[in-house]
Parts: C-alpha cells; structure tokens; sequence
C-alpha cells in the first residue's frame, strides 16, 4: 500500500494521542502515587511542574536543532521516548525510590511530549491544501479525543483489573506510540518553509507582535491545564466520590467539551473570525473559573470544570493559526518558540494552583471565608488565583487587536 499525506495526517492525530496520554495518565494516577508511595500533595505538584519544565527545555533545543535534524527522524525519536516514559513508569516505582521512579518516567515522557508539541502543528501546516486553521483546530481536537480515551479506557481498566495493578497500565498505553513511531518512519514529508525564505529568529525576537503572540500562548496553556491538571483531584476530593465516577465527571467531561470546541469551530471556521471566537471563550472561561470556585455545590463546581474545558478549545489552535497568519514564513522555529510558551502555561497554571492552594491550608482566611466549605476548598483558592490567566487571554486579544489595527 503507498502511503500519502493522508497516512501523514492520520499519524499526527495519533500523535496528539500519544501527547495526551503522556500529559493526562499520571494525573489519573496521583491519589493512588498518593496512598500506596505515601508522596505528598507538593512532591504531586512538583511533577506535573517537571514535565512541563522539561518539555519547555525541549521546544527551546527544537528551535534551533530541529529543522537540521529534520522533521522525520525527531518525531520518531519523540514516540521513542514516550514509550519507554510509559514502561518506566510501570517498572521503575517498584525498583528503585518510588518518586524517583516516577520523575525518571515522567522525565523521558516530557522529552518525548515537547518533541512531539514542536513538530506535528508544522509537519500538519505544511501539507497541501486549504482552510489551515480548520485542519488545525481538527488536528488539536484528538488531543482532546486522546484525553477522552485516557480516562474511559483506563477507568475501564481500575474497575475490571483493579486499582491495585495500576503499573501493567502505562505499558498497554505504549502500545501506540509505538506502532505510530513506524507509521511516520514511512509516511511522506513535506518542508513548511524553504530555509532561504525562512523569517530570522532575531526579526522575530524583534517584533512585538510576535511576543504578544508568545504571552497570549503562555495564558492558553496555564488557563487550560490550571483546570484540567486538578479536575480529578478536585473531583474525587470535592464530591467524595471513588475515583471512577470522579475521572468520567471531572477530566472526562473537560476533554469531552473541549474537543467539541475544536471541532465545532474545524467544521465552521472558516464561516467564523478565529480573533472573536477566542475572545468570547475568553469571557467564557473567566465565568467558568469563577463559577468552580464560588458554587455553593460541588456539582455546580464541576460543571464549571465542564464548561472551561469548552472555552479553552480554541486557545492553543488558536493563537498557533494567528501567527501562522501574522507570519506565514515564521518556519518550524516559531512554532517552536510558541510551544515553548504554551508548556510555560501548561507547567506554571497548574503548578501555581498546587503552590497556592498547599499555603491556603494554613492562611488565607480572609479568602477562604468567602469559598463554600468543603475537603477542596484549598484547591478553590488556587483555582480562584489562576483566573489571571483567562483574564491575561483577553487583555492579550484586545491588545492585538489594537496592535494589528495601528500597522495596517
């Protein structure tokens, strides 16, 4: 059978599967990390800010590198890495320090996720054809859809096998990065921008557009994972609920509303202005923050989890379709640099929550009095905090919108 580009788009869906499986099984995990290694809330913290940290070092290495190496053999090292991340984070707990353990495994997934972030949005850009920000917004919903299937598949897996024999886990969802690593060793590949023609980094570092640009993907991944990093915890802690029905209500419907965004907004974008539709989800996704804090019943919380997930949909394509307009020969580098941004947000929101919500247990009094009381009030105060981030989204919008209008 001849592979074409449509076998290439088929793989960077499965590679935005392999993405959020890396970034959403571990958070599935972490009341039992919890329970059986006895690691506390921060060292939990800690991790998913190490994953992102790593990633960003990552997208920072990428944009420079990348482009020599070429795009074939470092998304194949990318799924390498994944799938030995997830074996080692089913055999290394048991061997050595248990939180050792999990920081190695996590380590070499966050090599494999920021690899994987940096090349499949151009490797997707440069194939041929139209409506490139339908095909983005559609290309960033199976990282949603990859999420979905993370928690239904692996809470299938906790009530039939047991939560007790979570290892065997990881190494069934390595599975498919590895098959996808063969898949894209053979696939076509196409160059998103001839090297001469290519924008320097310097002009771009130049512009202030283009940091406008890099602080507006800082904000869509810290407003994004703030919430969907803790909706689990949040859940199970909130509701006291088992972790079943705490996984398909929090993380689940999260990506369930978030990919709807992006596909809805794939099937009609281009009946619709990319700029207004982040604006509006912006507003959006301020309400939803604050309707997860202040509800004075844990289910009204969690639909406001539930609604976020729908606003931040169209953040990260977004903004990526926004400067692949503003600056069409930007190349691999700047999506990189962009990625660097967004794995900023996605470690600093949530880690920012954790921190803030870990001193909430013994200050914060005058805040807490105005939180309904409940096992996850903390956790509220931290999400109260990471508003700044959907807030810092709109200012950003109106601030481009104000730039764009004034260089025409």
């Amino acid at each position: 059978m001849k592979l074409t580009d449509k076998h290439t788009l088929y793989a960077s869906y499965l590679g935005y599967i392999t993405q959020a499986i890396i970034n959403n099984l571990p958070p599935l995990l972490f009341v039992t990390f919890q329970t059986q290694f006895d690691i506390p809330l921060s060292k939990i913290s800690a991790l998913i800010t190490m994953n992102f940290v790593i990633q960003i070092i990552v997208d920072l290495i990428s944009a420079k590198y990348v482009d020599k190496i070429g795009y074939r053999p470092s998304i194949v090292a990318a799924h390498v890495f994944a799938v030995l991340g997830l074996v080692s984070l089913g055999t290394l707990p048991y061997l050595i320090d248990p939180f050792t353990g999990i920081v190695i495994a996590m380590f070499l997934n966050a090599i494999g996720g920021g690899l994987t972030e940096v090349l499949i949005s151009p490797i997707v850009e440069s194939l041929p054809g139209d409506e490139k920000a339908a095909a983005m917004s559609v290309l960033h919903s199976f990282y949603c859809w990859g999420h979905m299937a993370v928690v239904i598949l692996s809470t299938v897996y906790f009530v039939t096998v047991g939560t007790e024999h979570w290892q065997f886990l990881p190494f069934l969802w390595a599975l498919l990065p590895f098959f996808n690593a063969f898949l894209y060793a053979f696939v076509p590949m196409h160059v998103l921008v001839a090297e001469e023609d290519k924008i320097p980094l310097s002009k771009l570092f130049s512009a202030k557009i283009f940091w406008l640009l890099f602080f507006l993907m800082l904000c869509a991944g810290a407003s994004e994972q703030a919430m969907s990093q803790w909706s689990s915890y949040f859940a199970e802690r909130g509701l006291g609920v088992s972790k079943t029905i705490g996984d398909l209500l929090g993380p689940c419907a999260f990506a369930l509303l978030m990919g709807l965004s992006r596909l809805i907004y794939g099937k009609l974008g281009s009946r619709m202005n990319v700029r207004r539709f982040i604006v509006i989800s912006s507003v959006l996704c301020i309400a939803a923050y604050l309707l997860t804090v202040f509800a004075p019943h844990p289910i009204l919380s969690l639909i406001g989890c539930g609604i976020c997930g729908f606003s931040v949909g169209i953040f990260w394509p977004g903004v990526f379709t926004t400067a692949a307009a503003t600056y069409p020969a930007g190349g691999t580098a700047m999506f990189a640099l962009l990625a660097l941004a967004g794995d900023v947000g996605c470690g600093g929101g949530p880690g920012l929550v954790g921190v803030v919500s870990g001193a909430a247990r013994d200050g914060f009094s005058a805040i807490k009095a105005v939180i309904p009381a409940g096992a996850e009030t903390e956790l509220k105060v931290g999400m109260l905090v990471a508003v700044i981030f959907p807030v810092g989204m709109l200012a950003g919008m109106a601030l481009l919108k104000k730039m764009t209008a004034k260089k025409r």
